[in-house]
């Protein structure tokens, strides 16, 4: 059994008060149903936010995750503006998301770049969420398939069998990130599907049962049941959604009925 996972990434939204209001209410709501004993929960505040939440997190004594939108691959240096794994961690940041649609598509990033971050991420000993999906006009040319195994198999270039104990994949097809578009449910399961074979094919059928792959396409908590209910489904990864506790919560709760 796979242990969902659900991850509110908060983009570039807050600020330090309502950061620490939501990071508090998540984290309350989560000790007081004890959700986190059926199902992983993070939350991805930006950068200049992190110690906040982190604290606000930690006064709700719940086992939520700290997460960081994105990290940079070298250790330190002449890279102004970028944020390094060690200043992350530092901040109490344990689980870390690489290539992200927005990253690839408006910031530019390539595959290469993605699978630079994946490799010091995991370096670092933290969790990393590999993210990877399709723009609309692949999926119009029936590319979907071809375009998640492409940018599964690249990112994961070089990491281990044992390292993939710590990726986690989700699947956000670009057209529904934002858009209030939501893949059905059997086309979410097919695509994850897809990409659990990409990994048995990569590396075995145990990894590729043990991987969590989550659904970040516009899920909300009216959908989320029927979302995680799919075989290959094991949680979400929640953008705007999750800047409001109650949804993001009913988010949680869908994927832990799914891991009891």
């Amino acid at each position: 059994m796979r242990t969902p996972i659900v991850g509110g990434n908060w983009k570039m939204n807050t600020n330090a008060a309502s950061g620490r209001a939501l990071g508090q209410d998540v984290a309350k709501l989560v000790a007081a149903e004890r959700l986190g004993e059926k199902c992983q929960v993070a939350v991805f505040p930006p950068f200049v936010y992190l110690r906040d939440v982190r604290a606000a997190i930690d006064s709700a004594g719940a086992g939520v995750m700290l997460g960081a939108q994105d990290a940079y691959f070298e250790n330190d240096g002449a890279f102004t503006g970028e944020v390094s794994l060690a200043m992350l961690k530092d901040c109490g940041v344990s689980i870390v998301l690489a290539g992200h649609s927005e990253r690839r598509h408006v910031i530019g990033e390539t595959d290469a770049i993605v699978n630079r971050k994946v490799k010091a991420i995991l370096a670092a000993g933290l969790t990393c969420i590999l993210c990877v999906g399709e723009k609309l006009e692949e999926r119009e040319r029936g590319e979907t398939d071809a375009v998640n195994t492409r940018q599964i198999t690249a990112g994961l270039a070089g990491v281990s069998e044992s390292e993939m104990a710590r990726i986690v994949i989700a699947y956000e097809p670009v057209w529904a990130i934002g858009t209030g578009k939501t893949a059905t449910p059997a086309d979410a399961q097919s695509a994850h599907a897809v990409i659990r074979q990409t990994l048995a094919k990569l590396y075995s059928q145990h990894v590729a049962q043990a991987t969590r792959i989550q659904y970040g396409g516009s899920m909300k908590a009216s959908n989320a049941a029927e979302l995680v209910a799919q075989t290959d489904v094991d949680g979400g990864l929640i953008g705007g959604a999750s800047l409001k506790a109650d949804e993001f919560l009913g988010i949680v709760r869908a994927a832990a009925a799914k891991g009891r």
